[in-house]
């Protein structure tokens, strides 16, 4: 169901862009105890893939990660971060519903505020969050979360005048009627280079969903601010982009405007996908690499032990993939939509669950740990964000 907003401004011409830039070319859970039979193994990079860019420069082989700092740390099931203009960070709690800033330097934490009408249960929540591509201008921040119906995108005017704890607005619902479940929300939102809103969702442990183009479960949905399906999407008057997803967990664009998304797998292919507009990507009917030509092939895949992926992010020619049950951070090197080389893992165990990844400009990235939320082992400081440099 959508909720239709004002008719849609000039701003939304640039989206022409759209398929030549931004989008050609856990048990039941996901990462739960024995989630996974396949045996531990490092990531591989099928031989095929949507599109290949011989000409591009590739990056490196190998590459490199160090930890420079911990930016704040005692956070509760943190799941989405927003990078602000000035520096500083939002942090969504999932089981709390409450985003809370935090100082780019002094990492002190202040609480915005609660979302209301977050109902969390299992893998839902206040999951991931977004700031408007006119946030100079209109202060909204975008969140997606479960209510006690469904799964929902809504908006926020942040106004930092008010007292801490009182500086949300009301959530002003902009698209709901995403299938819920205890397992397989989904979550993550990012406005992408055309302006936007695109949103990963999961088939709520429903696996019919996926393959179903009506249903906007297992899919990533493309819509305009105000919550419409936007133009130029590939299926005409629908909000769905690609399909046939079991649980999309990241979005990332690379400096061509492609887009890339991880996905859970179930027993034993976990994902990276690039997205090509219209595309199938084959669940439940293929995890990981097929022969079937109606599906897309991964860039990448992994057993799940190793990776149950979450957030992505790009910088420096490489997607950099958080990974929850796999408890480390993986590089892959691009060459177009293709991975030039093996994925390379880092910080294997250092800092337990990881579960969201986002650019902090040039060679820097913030990282987000995730063993507060059931399934990980809290250490003293859990949870926390770090930033991290990355070649």
């Amino acid at each position: 169901m959508i909720v239709h907003r004002r008719a849609v401004t000039a701003v939304l011409a640039a989206t022409t862009l759209l398929l030549t830039a931004g989008c050609s070319s856990d048990g039941s859970g996901d990462d739960s105890p024995g989630g996974g039979t396949a045996p531990a193994s490092s990531g591989t990079a099928p031989g095929s893939s949507p599109t290949r860019q011989a000409a591009e420069a590739t990056p490196p082989a190998k590459g490199s990660v160090k930890v420079l700092r911990t930016v704040t740390e005692g956070l509760k099931t943190p799941w989405g971060l927003a990078p602000l203009p000035d520096g500083d960070l939002l942090v969504s709690s999932r089981d709390d519903g409450t985003i809370t800033r935090v100082d780019g330097r002094s990492g002190k934490k202040t609480e915005l505020g609660e979302v209301s009408g977050v109902s969390a249960a299992g893998e839902g929540g206040l999951l991931g969050i977004a700031l408007s591509p006119d946030y100079a201008s209109d202060h909204m921040v975008y969140a997606y979360f479960t209510s006690e119906s469904d799964n929902r995108v809504v908006r926020m005017v942040y106004d930092e005048r008010k007292a801490p704890g009182e500086q949300l607005g009301a959530p002003d619902t902009v698209f709901k009627g995403i299938p819920k479940g205890f397992i397989h929300n989904g979550g993550r939102i990012a406005f992408g280079p055309d302006r936007m809103l695109y949103a990963g969702t999961g088939e709520s442990g429903d696996t019919g969903l996926a393959q179903d183009r009506k249903s906007l479960g297992g899919k990533i949905l493309r819509l305009t601010p105000e919550g419409d399906p936007a133009p130029g999407n590939p299926f005409p008057g629908s909000p769905v982009y690609s399909y046939g997803h079991r649980n999309v967990q990241g979005l990332a664009w690379d400096s061509k405007q492609r887009l890339f998304a991880s996905e859970f797998g179930q027993d034993t292919w976990d994902e990276l996908n690039a997205i090509k507009p219209g595309g199938n990507y084959g669940w439940p009917d293929a995890e990981g690499r097929s022969d079937d030509k109606k599906f897309q092939n991964p860039v990448a895949q992994w057993h799940t032990d190793d990776a149950s992926p979450s957030g992505v992010a790009y910088a420096e020619g490489s997607v950099w993939m958080a990974g929850l049950k796999g408890r480390r951070l993986w590089r892959i090197p691009l060459n177009g939509t293709e991975a030039s080389a093996d994925p390379q893992s880092f910080l294997t165990g250092e800092y337990g669950r990881l579960r969201t990844v986002v650019s902090a400009g040039g060679n820097k990235l913030w990282l987000v740990t995730s063993n507060t939320d059931g399934r990980g082992s809290p250490k003293d400081g859990d949870d926390r964000i770090l930033e991290i440099q990355v070649s």
